[in-house]
């Protein structure tokens, strides 16, 4: 019973989020979640090798590789609001 639980609360969270993902202009993404940092990685490159970033002012780094985004770090990932919004650049 706990397991059917758990599946269909996955089932429908991955449900709320793939009409995001699939706005994203990438074919292959890599996500990572780091609980003791409460840092999530995605990653749009394997390997990243990012040489340069932006943080934004509501705690999300953007990483390059040249011109190129290969990967967003999310910081105090735990602790972001359900709903989507959107990032201003500082």
């Amino acid at each position: 019973m706990a397991r059917e639980v758990v599946q269909i609360n996955i089932l429908g969270e991955v449900s709320r989020i793939t009409p995001h993902l699939l706005r994203f202009p990438y074919e292959r993404m890599w996500i990572d979640y780091d609980k003791d940092a409460d840092v999530l990685y995605i990653n749009f490159k394997r390997p990243q090798k990012a040489t340069d970033s932006k943080m934004l002012t509501d705690g999300i780094l953007l990483r390059y590789r040249k011109n190129e985004l290969v990967g967003v770090t999310v910081l105090d990932a735990s602790k972001r609001k359900k709903s989507f919004g959107n990032s201003k650049a500082s």
